[in-house]
Protein backbone atom coordinates (compact mmCIF):
# COMPACT_ATOMS: atom_id res chain seq x y z
CA UNK A 1 0.00 0.00 0.00
CA UNK A 2 1.19 3.36 -0.77
CA UNK A 3 1.25 6.70 1.50
CA UNK A 4 -0.21 8.77 -0.86
CA UNK A 5 -1.96 8.12 -4.03
CA UNK A 6 -2.40 11.49 -6.47
CA UNK A 7 -3.28 12.07 -10.18
CA UNK A 8 -3.79 14.64 -12.59
CA UNK A 9 -2.05 16.25 -14.99
CA UNK A 10 1.41 16.87 -15.32
CA UNK A 11 3.26 19.36 -17.81
CA UNK A 12 6.10 20.58 -19.47
CA UNK A 13 7.60 23.89 -17.64
CA UNK A 14 8.97 25.71 -19.99
CA UNK A 15 10.39 29.07 -17.87
CA UNK A 16 11.23 32.38 -19.27
CA UNK A 17 14.30 34.93 -18.33
CA UNK A 18 12.66 37.77 -19.70
CA UNK A 19 9.54 38.65 -21.67
CA UNK A 20 8.74 36.29 -24.32
CA UNK A 21 8.65 38.45 -26.60
CA UNK A 22 12.01 39.96 -25.92
CA UNK A 23 13.17 36.70 -26.38
CA UNK A 24 15.32 34.93 -24.64
CA UNK A 25 16.41 31.55 -22.88
CA UNK A 26 14.04 29.22 -22.04
CA UNK A 27 14.50 26.42 -19.40
CA UNK A 28 12.81 23.12 -18.81
CA UNK A 29 11.22 21.19 -15.85
CA UNK A 30 7.79 19.78 -14.99
CA UNK A 31 5.18 20.94 -13.00
CA UNK A 32 1.95 20.31 -12.37
CA UNK A 33 -0.44 20.63 -8.96
CA UNK A 34 0.09 16.97 -8.11
CA UNK A 35 3.05 16.03 -9.25
CA UNK A 36 4.82 18.58 -7.28
CA UNK A 37 3.11 17.19 -3.89
CA UNK A 38 4.08 13.86 -4.70
CA UNK A 39 7.85 15.10 -5.13
CA UNK A 40 7.79 16.76 -2.01
CA UNK A 41 6.32 13.76 0.21
CA UNK A 42 8.77 11.72 -2.09
CA UNK A 43 11.57 13.47 -0.73
CA UNK A 44 10.18 13.82 2.93
CA UNK A 45 10.38 10.01 2.94
CA UNK A 46 7.05 8.63 1.50
CA UNK A 47 5.63 6.64 -0.73
CA UNK A 48 3.79 8.41 -3.13
CA UNK A 49 2.18 7.65 -6.28
CA UNK A 50 1.06 9.71 -9.56
CA UNK A 51 -1.34 8.57 -12.03
CA UNK A 52 -1.63 10.47 -15.24
CA UNK A 53 -1.45 10.59 -18.78
CA UNK A 54 1.55 11.58 -21.25
CA UNK A 55 1.95 12.13 -24.13
CA UNK A 56 4.13 9.82 -26.36
CA UNK A 57 6.64 12.46 -27.07
CA UNK A 58 9.61 13.38 -25.99
CA UNK A 59 7.87 16.02 -23.56
CA UNK A 60 6.11 12.92 -22.45
CA UNK A 61 8.73 11.06 -21.68
CA UNK A 62 10.62 13.81 -20.00
CA UNK A 63 7.43 14.05 -17.54
CA UNK A 64 7.70 10.27 -16.63
CA UNK A 65 11.29 10.34 -16.28
CA UNK A 66 11.65 13.16 -13.87
CA UNK A 67 9.34 12.23 -11.69
CA UNK A 68 10.65 8.40 -11.21
CA UNK A 69 13.58 9.92 -10.72
CA UNK A 70 12.67 12.03 -7.50
CA UNK A 71 10.68 8.44 -6.48
CA UNK A 72 7.80 8.64 -7.03
CA UNK A 73 6.21 5.78 -8.14
CA UNK A 74 5.00 6.39 -11.95
CA UNK A 75 4.26 2.46 -12.40
CA UNK A 76 0.42 2.71 -13.27
CA UNK A 77 1.31 6.26 -15.23
CA UNK A 78 -0.35 6.07 -19.18
CA UNK A 79 0.79 7.40 -22.29
CA UNK A 80 -2.29 8.09 -24.27
CA UNK A 81 -3.36 10.22 -27.25
CA UNK A 82 -2.58 14.23 -27.91
CA UNK A 83 -0.04 16.00 -26.71
CA UNK A 84 2.04 16.37 -23.35
CA UNK A 85 0.73 19.92 -22.40
CA UNK A 86 2.93 22.69 -21.76
CA UNK A 87 2.85 25.58 -19.40
CA UNK A 88 4.91 28.86 -20.08
CA UNK A 89 5.82 31.01 -16.96
CA UNK A 90 6.71 34.61 -17.91
CA UNK A 91 8.59 37.19 -15.45
CA UNK A 92 6.62 40.07 -15.91
CA UNK A 93 7.43 42.93 -13.12
CA UNK A 94 9.88 42.28 -10.06
CA UNK A 95 7.93 38.49 -8.47
CA UNK A 96 4.76 38.47 -10.75
CA UNK A 97 4.66 36.04 -13.00
CA UNK A 98 2.42 35.29 -15.78
CA UNK A 99 1.56 31.84 -16.56
CA UNK A 100 0.43 30.52 -20.04
CA UNK A 101 -1.21 27.00 -20.58
CA UNK A 102 -1.09 25.12 -23.47
CA UNK A 103 -2.65 22.04 -22.71
CA UNK A 104 -6.24 21.95 -24.62
CA UNK A 105 -6.87 18.55 -25.75
CA UNK A 106 -3.76 17.30 -24.08
CA UNK A 107 -2.71 13.64 -23.26
CA UNK A 108 -3.61 14.87 -19.59
CA UNK A 109 -6.87 15.96 -20.36
CA UNK A 110 -7.86 12.01 -21.82
CA UNK A 111 -7.18 10.79 -17.91
CA UNK A 112 -10.26 8.79 -16.60
CA UNK A 113 -11.58 6.23 -14.15
CA UNK A 114 -9.98 3.43 -15.94
CA UNK A 115 -6.56 5.18 -15.46
CA UNK A 116 -7.30 5.30 -11.87
CA UNK A 117 -9.05 2.49 -10.49
CA UNK A 118 -6.21 -0.20 -10.87
CA UNK A 119 -3.64 2.65 -8.00
CA UNK A 120 -7.16 2.97 -6.10
CA UNK A 121 -7.61 -0.95 -6.13
CA UNK A 122 -3.95 -1.48 -4.56
CA UNK A 123 -4.84 1.07 -1.77
CA UNK A 124 -3.58 4.46 -0.32
CA UNK A 125 -2.87 6.13 3.15
CA UNK A 126 -4.51 9.10 1.94
CA UNK A 127 -6.16 10.17 -1.81
CA UNK A 128 -5.26 13.60 -2.68
CA UNK A 129 -7.35 15.04 -5.01
CA UNK A 130 -7.24 18.67 -6.76
CA UNK A 131 -9.72 21.05 -8.35
CA UNK A 132 -7.15 21.54 -11.28
CA UNK A 133 -8.01 17.42 -12.04
CA UNK A 134 -11.99 18.19 -11.50
CA UNK A 135 -12.00 21.36 -14.23
CA UNK A 136 -9.93 19.53 -16.66
CA UNK A 137 -12.98 18.02 -18.21
CA UNK A 138 -15.61 15.12 -18.14
CA UNK A 139 -13.22 12.38 -17.75
CA UNK A 140 -10.83 13.79 -15.18
CA UNK A 141 -13.66 14.78 -13.44
CA UNK A 142 -15.31 11.61 -13.41
CA UNK A 143 -12.10 9.79 -12.09
CA UNK A 144 -12.08 12.61 -9.22
CA UNK A 145 -15.66 11.61 -8.26
CA UNK A 146 -14.81 7.77 -8.66
CA UNK A 147 -11.90 8.06 -6.04
CA UNK A 148 -13.19 10.45 -3.46
CA UNK A 149 -16.40 7.92 -2.98
CA UNK A 150 -14.39 4.81 -3.43
CA UNK A 151 -11.88 6.36 -1.10
CA UNK A 152 -13.56 7.58 1.53
CA UNK A 153 -14.36 3.75 2.58
CA UNK A 154 -11.17 3.39 4.10
CA UNK A 155 -8.32 6.06 3.26
CA UNK A 156 -8.67 9.61 4.20
CA UNK A 157 -9.64 12.25 1.40
CA UNK A 158 -7.39 15.36 0.46
CA UNK A 159 -9.35 17.90 -1.47
CA UNK A 160 -6.64 21.54 -2.39
CA UNK A 161 -9.52 23.58 -4.02
CA UNK A 162 -6.79 25.16 -6.34
CA UNK A 163 -9.30 27.42 -7.87
CA UNK A 164 -7.69 28.16 -11.84
CA UNK A 165 -9.27 31.06 -12.96
CA UNK A 166 -8.18 30.08 -16.86
CA UNK A 167 -9.51 26.98 -16.52
CA UNK A 168 -13.33 27.23 -15.01
CA UNK A 169 -15.27 29.99 -13.02
CA UNK A 170 -15.99 30.18 -9.40
CA UNK A 171 -19.30 29.65 -9.87
CA UNK A 172 -18.36 26.13 -12.35
CA UNK A 173 -16.26 25.26 -9.76
CA UNK A 174 -18.75 25.61 -6.76
CA UNK A 175 -21.27 23.42 -8.65
CA UNK A 176 -18.86 20.67 -8.74
CA UNK A 177 -16.87 20.84 -5.44
CA UNK A 178 -19.33 21.63 -3.24
CA UNK A 179 -21.05 17.56 -3.63
CA UNK A 180 -17.78 16.24 -3.72
CA UNK A 181 -16.81 17.99 -0.14
CA UNK A 182 -19.07 15.25 2.28
CA UNK A 183 -16.36 12.43 1.02
CA UNK A 184 -13.31 14.88 2.31
CA UNK A 185 -11.30 14.36 5.55
CA UNK A 186 -8.58 16.98 4.76
CA UNK A 187 -9.87 20.03 3.38
CA UNK A 188 -7.11 23.15 2.06
CA UNK A 189 -7.94 26.20 0.91
CA UNK A 190 -6.91 29.66 0.08
CA UNK A 191 -8.91 31.81 2.25
CA UNK A 192 -10.43 33.09 -0.82
CA UNK A 193 -11.37 29.91 -2.09
CA UNK A 194 -13.17 28.70 0.81
CA UNK A 195 -16.92 29.86 -0.47
CA UNK A 196 -16.14 27.24 -3.84
CA UNK A 197 -16.61 24.40 -1.36
CA UNK A 198 -18.86 25.49 1.74
CA UNK A 199 -22.62 25.50 1.39
CA UNK A 200 -23.27 28.83 -0.56
CA UNK A 201 -25.59 30.04 2.76
CA UNK A 202 -22.63 30.79 4.61
CA UNK A 203 -21.57 34.23 4.15
CA UNK A 204 -18.43 35.07 6.26
CA UNK A 205 -15.35 32.74 6.90
CA UNK A 206 -16.41 31.84 10.20
CA UNK A 207 -19.87 30.34 8.86
CA UNK A 208 -17.92 28.45 6.35
CA UNK A 209 -15.89 26.81 7.97
CA UNK A 210 -18.59 25.74 10.63
CA UNK A 211 -20.64 24.63 7.91
CA UNK A 212 -17.74 22.47 6.44
CA UNK A 213 -16.93 20.94 9.45
CA UNK A 214 -20.93 20.52 10.25
CA UNK A 215 -20.77 18.57 7.12
CA UNK A 216 -18.22 15.87 7.63
CA UNK A 217 -14.93 17.46 7.34
CA UNK A 218 -12.20 16.47 10.12
CA UNK A 219 -9.81 19.50 9.21
CA UNK A 220 -9.91 22.90 7.48
CA UNK A 221 -6.62 23.79 6.37
CA UNK A 222 -6.75 27.34 4.90
CA UNK A 223 -3.35 29.23 3.24
CA UNK A 224 -3.16 33.03 4.09
CA UNK A 225 -0.21 33.61 1.75
CA UNK A 226 2.21 35.78 4.02
CA UNK A 227 0.59 35.76 6.32
CA UNK A 228 1.00 31.93 7.33
CA UNK A 229 -1.98 29.44 7.86
CA UNK A 230 -4.44 28.12 10.30
CA UNK A 231 -6.24 24.66 10.52
CA UNK A 232 -9.81 24.32 11.95
CA UNK A 233 -10.89 21.43 13.41
CA UNK A 234 -13.37 20.23 16.13
CA UNK A 235 -10.97 21.00 18.94
CA UNK A 236 -10.97 24.60 17.44
CA UNK A 237 -8.20 26.55 15.80
CA UNK A 238 -4.34 26.84 15.22
CA UNK A 239 -2.51 29.17 13.55
CA UNK A 240 1.12 29.52 12.38
CA UNK A 241 2.56 32.35 10.69
CA UNK A 242 4.74 32.12 7.54
CA UNK A 243 8.66 31.21 8.25
CA UNK A 244 9.98 34.58 6.77
CA UNK A 245 12.60 33.89 3.91
CA UNK A 246 13.78 36.33 0.68
CA UNK A 247 11.10 35.18 -2.15
CA UNK A 248 12.60 34.09 -4.90
CA UNK A 249 9.49 32.47 -6.57
CA UNK A 250 6.27 31.75 -5.36
CA UNK A 251 4.64 29.19 -8.25
CA UNK A 252 4.32 25.86 -6.47
CA UNK A 253 4.20 27.16 -2.82
CA UNK A 254 0.83 25.39 -1.93
CA UNK A 255 1.60 22.57 -3.55
CA UNK A 256 4.49 22.62 -1.33
CA UNK A 257 2.99 23.77 1.66
CA UNK A 258 0.08 20.66 0.71
CA UNK A 259 3.12 18.20 0.70
CA UNK A 260 4.57 19.36 4.42
CA UNK A 261 0.83 19.14 6.40
CA UNK A 262 -0.01 15.11 4.86
CA UNK A 263 3.86 14.56 5.74
CA UNK A 264 3.09 15.84 9.46
CA UNK A 265 -0.19 14.06 8.98
CA UNK A 266 1.39 10.71 7.85
CA UNK A 267 3.26 10.46 10.36
CA UNK A 268 1.08 11.24 13.37
CA UNK A 269 2.25 14.55 14.13
CA UNK A 270 -0.33 16.57 16.36
CA UNK A 271 -1.85 19.49 14.48
CA UNK A 272 0.57 22.24 15.23
CA UNK A 273 3.48 19.86 14.07
CA UNK A 274 1.87 19.48 10.69
CA UNK A 275 1.02 22.79 10.32
CA UNK A 276 4.62 23.64 11.47
CA UNK A 277 6.01 21.41 8.70
CA UNK A 278 3.30 22.73 5.91
CA UNK A 279 4.43 26.13 6.58
CA UNK A 280 8.35 25.62 6.13
CA UNK A 281 7.81 22.99 3.26
CA UNK A 282 6.12 25.84 1.83
CA UNK A 283 8.99 28.42 2.67
CA UNK A 284 11.17 26.19 0.75
CA UNK A 285 9.36 26.41 -2.88
CA UNK A 286 9.98 30.48 -2.32
CA UNK A 287 12.81 30.35 -1.43
CA UNK A 288 13.61 28.95 -4.49
CA UNK A 289 13.39 28.62 -8.44
CA UNK A 290 10.87 26.38 -9.88
CA UNK A 291 7.55 24.38 -8.71
CA UNK A 292 9.30 21.60 -6.80
CA UNK A 293 13.00 21.57 -7.30
CA UNK A 294 14.11 23.71 -4.02
CA UNK A 295 11.73 21.58 -1.36
CA UNK A 296 13.61 19.95 1.56
CA UNK A 297 14.52 16.20 2.34
CA UNK A 298 13.57 15.10 5.62
CA UNK A 299 17.45 15.64 6.83
CA UNK A 300 16.61 19.55 5.57
CA UNK A 301 13.48 19.90 7.39
CA UNK A 302 15.95 22.64 9.86
CA UNK A 303 17.75 24.45 7.74
CA UNK A 304 15.39 27.38 7.20
CA UNK A 305 16.33 27.92 11.25
CA UNK A 306 20.43 28.28 9.86
CA UNK A 307 22.08 32.18 9.93
CA UNK A 308 21.65 33.77 7.06
CA UNK A 309 24.83 33.72 4.53
CA UNK A 310 25.97 30.79 6.57
CA UNK A 311 27.47 28.11 4.32
CA UNK A 312 26.99 24.46 5.08
CA UNK A 313 29.77 22.13 6.04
Amino acid sequence: MTDVLTFGEAMVALRADQLIRMGGALRMSVAGAEANVAIGLARLGHRARWVGCTGDDEFGALVQRTLRAEGVDVSRAAVSDGATGLVVFEPRISDLTRVSYYRAGSAGSRLGRCHVAPAMAEGARIVHVTGVTAALGAEPLGAVRMAVEAAAQGATVSLDVNHRAKLWSREAAAAVLRPLVRHVALLVASDDELALAAPPGARSEADRIEALLEGGVREVVVKRGAEGAEVFDSSGSTARPAVAVTVKDTIGAGDAFVAGYLSGHLDGLPVASRLERAVTTGAFAVASTGDWEGLPGRHELDLLKAEPGSAIR
